[in-house]
């Protein structure tokens, strides 16, 4: 049963028992407009709310519904609250509701001085309701905006700007590029000590390659049809393509000039190089399934593995970033992964042509490296176009490709081999000319390492060296044989054999790779080469002029770190795994930082303890010497101290070292011996030389030490000291 409360307008009756508490409605403004009137006005209205009690709740709900179309809705519901908030204090306390009301109203500021509320008094209930709105609209709005919540900011363009400068800082490949950057200065310390006056290594085959890159951006910006006719071994054509070129550096030798210039350019793309590299083989890993440590562990363990220390000297072979690099931008262009397989909706023509872009320039460095990636781009293409073909002969549907995919796959593999025909040319016309310079089988058998180069460290590495210096006396040629990729990386293959996120058949497939390019790498070691290397000799275009398989252990190196992505991937995964569980939680923490350990291993086995001579300074005598010139002594290795010091204004030089030596120079050097007579003098003025420059400093223990001083009258020649060198002009 329920009990109502005398003149209580449209609050509602108290429940007794389950009868549910009805909240007030709109139309107590009118009971409670009935506070402030007279008595007998107030007498009608609490007639009025008894009968509002009794009507039925659709009537209440028609009052309610005509309150809301006269005041707006955030009005209606603070003054709805009001009300009821009086109806149950007066249902608690027995005090009339509207009593209630007037009192909480007064309370909260409503009234105004007088005491009267504004268009309460002799109204019709109709206009109290109409009054006590516009109350609330103009008091409500002023009372409650301090708690409002706060506008959202608008953002500045400025703050954009930062919020995106933010974003590209975290980003997981500005942070990977940034670290390979910082490891590839730590790891070739002290490279960039003293760039301008040191090289890694030696000092000889790094001048060649200094002077590769002076030339070619020097050539390219005052006369390019001239690239392949440098000004190093005076009188030759096509003397740039004696050796691999580095043209893709031609950009970085457009900056500076002069052999310190060109030495701080060696020492920065050295640098440089080693980063490329970690960068491309943490990228091909990520591309193939694998996760952030696996992929920086097979970045490390590519770029730093022991072998590549004997390299130091070869930055044609050290820039290999390139190959990986490319196979990640084409495996994400064609949306493939080893772990996931083909994704079509992954694909995209734009990284497809990139890939084939950093390919083309990976090409334009070197054949040395360059080709055998070449041929592998090759018989990819043709095993993927076979396995297409063959799986819609099976299910009678091709996996879908696209048009645009296979348009940039031919654009772009129509470049690759254009700039690998442009690059050949030369080095076909070299062959031309100087049918000796081809390699033979004796060639490659002197510089084909055994078996036990595989397990052997060169003499730079920090941690090996000294321990494997009897193992590298028994081989034959040591610098191009201690093949270590590092024993840390053979157990972290092996251990990704069994335990591993790549699938069996494909770790079965990397472990036969892995095989494969080592039984090639031995050359002529490996069954006399009969089925390996020498089919490729003879029958692969420009095979035959690689002439160091050892090289080839790069595939190896790249196959074993992948091996080793996926066991650290497999091993990184359990571990969040179980650190989600928490069975117990203080593991957790510990084992994801024992995740660490694989990285930190392979960084530390590609220590070294490479040494960085200082750079013969140039002879004052060559800064103003007019050619063509000739230096003597002249050998293969002062020679390219000479092509170094040529980078001062680039004069014509009868000097010159490379992977062989024509006849000619080999004549100059024979005739020269006598040098100064009338035979040399008249041999020198027919090839169009004008000055000779005759090093004082390199001269002892040769037939110069006693012609040096001899007088030069009787040969139609002058004679002049310059700073320890002599010059003869002719």
């Amino acid at each position: 049963m329920t009990t109502g409360q005398p003149g209580a307008g449209s609050a509602q009756p108290t429940s007794t028992g389950d009868t549910e508490i009805r909240p007030a409605t709109s139309s107590d403004a009118v009971a409670d407009s009935a506070t402030v009137e007279p008595a007998s006005t107030r007498a009608a209205e609490d007639a009025v709310a008894v009968t509002t009690v009794a009507k039925p709740a659709a009537a209440e709900d028609a009052v309610a519904e005509t309150a809301v179309a006269e005041t707006p809705v955030a009005e209606d519901a603070v003054a709805e609250t009001a009300v009821a908030k009086s109806a149950v204090t007066a249902t608690a306390t027995g005090m009339p509701a509207t009593a209630a009301s007037a009192k909480g109203r007064f309370q909260k500021g409503r009234f105004r001085k007088g005491g009267s509320e504004k268009g309460g008094s002799g109204k019709a209930p109709g206009q109290g309701e109409t009054a006590a709105a516009d109350e609330v609209k103009q008091t409500e709005p002023e009372r409650w905006e301090a708690f409002a919540s706060a506008p959202e900011p608008v953002p500045t363009r400025r703050s954009r700007a930062a919020r995106a400068v933010g974003r590209f800082l975290i980003h997981e490949w500005t942070l990977a590029t940034l670290g390979a950057l910082a490891l590839a200065v730590l790891m070739t310390w002290p490279t960039l000590r003293y760039p301008r006056y040191t090289l890694p290594q030696d000092y000889w085959d790094p001048s060649l390659q200094a002077w590769q890159m002076a030339w070619s951006g020097h050539i390219l910006l005052t006369d390019p049809a001239h690239l392949w006719q440098s000004n190093t071994f005076f009188p030759e054509l096509w003397s740039f393509a004696f050796s691999d070129t580095l043209l893709g550096y031609a950009p970085a030798g457009m900056l500076g000039s002069g052999p310190e210039d060109a030495v701080l350019r060696y020492n920065i793309m050295f640098v440089l190089a080693h980063a490329l590299a970690t960068l491309g083989a943490y990228a091909l890993a990520r591309q193939l399934g694998s996760g952030r440590i696996g992929a920086a562990v097979a970045g490390v363990a590519y770029t730093y593995a022991p072998w590549w220390l004997a390299q130091a000297g070869h930055l044609h072979v050290l820039s290999n970033g390139g190959i990986p690099l490319a196979l990640a931008m084409l495996a994400r262009g064609h949306g493939w992964s080893l772990r996931h397989g083909y994704r079509p909706e992954r694909r995209h023509d734009g990284w497809v042509y990139a890939g084939w872009l950093v390919a083309a320039w990976q090409l334009s460095l070197g054949f040395g490296i360059g080709l055998p990636f070449a041929y592998f781009l090759a018989g990819a293409v043709l095993v993927c176009a076979v396995l297409f073909l063959a799986r819609r002969l099976r299910s009678g549907q091709a996996p879908p490709f696209g048009r645009r995919l296979l348009v940039a796959d031919v654009v772009g593999g129509a470049l690759f081999a254009g700039v690998g025909l442009l690059m050949a040319i030369p080095f076909f016309k070299v062959t031309e000319l100087h049918p000796y310079a081809e390699r033979t089988i004796a060639d490659i058998s002197l510089f084909s390492p055994p078996a036990s180069g595989f397990v052997t460290a060169p003499a730079e590495s920090r941690i090996w060296g000294g321990l494997h210096e009897g193992a590298r006396a028994a081989l034959p040629w040591h610098p191009e044989m201690t093949l270590l990729p590092g024993f840390v990386l053979y157990a972290l293959a092996a251990g990704g054999l069994f335990f591993s996120v790549w699938r069996a058949r494909h770790r079965v497939l990397l472990l036969a790779g892995v095989l494969v390019t080592m039984a090639f790498a031995m050359g002529t070691r490996f069954f006399d080469g009969t089925f390996t290397y020498i089919p490729l000799f003879e029958h692969a275009p420009g095979w035959s002029a690689l002439r160091t398989p050892g090289r080839l252990m790069l595939w190896a190196t790249l196959l074993l770190a992948l091996l080793a992505a996926g066991a650290v991937t497999a091993l990184t995964d359990r571990v969040r795994e179980l650190a989600a569980q928490r069975i117990p939680s203080w593991p957790g923490p510990w084992l994801r930082l024992a995740t660490l350990l694989p990285l930190l291993l392979v960084t530390v086995e590609g220590l070294n303890t490479t040494p960085h001579p200082v750079v013969p300074t140039q002879p004052a005598a060559l800064r103003t010497a007019e050619g063509p010139l000739l230096v003597l002594p002249s050998n293969q290795g002062l020679d390219q101290h000479v092509m170094l010091w040529s980078t001062s204004g680039f004069p014509d030089v009868v000097n010159g070292g490379s992977g062989f030596t024509p006849r000619q120079l080999d004549d100059v050097r024979r005739v020269s011996q006598s040098f100064p007579d009338q035979t040399s003098v008249d041999y020198l003025r027919t090839l169009g030389v004008r000055t000779v420059v005759l090093l004082r400093g390199q001269v002892a223990g040769t037939p110069w030490e006693i012609t040096i001083d001899a007088p030069v009258e009787s040969l139609g020649i002058t004679r002049q000291e310059i700073d320890g060198a002599v010059v003869y002009r002719l």
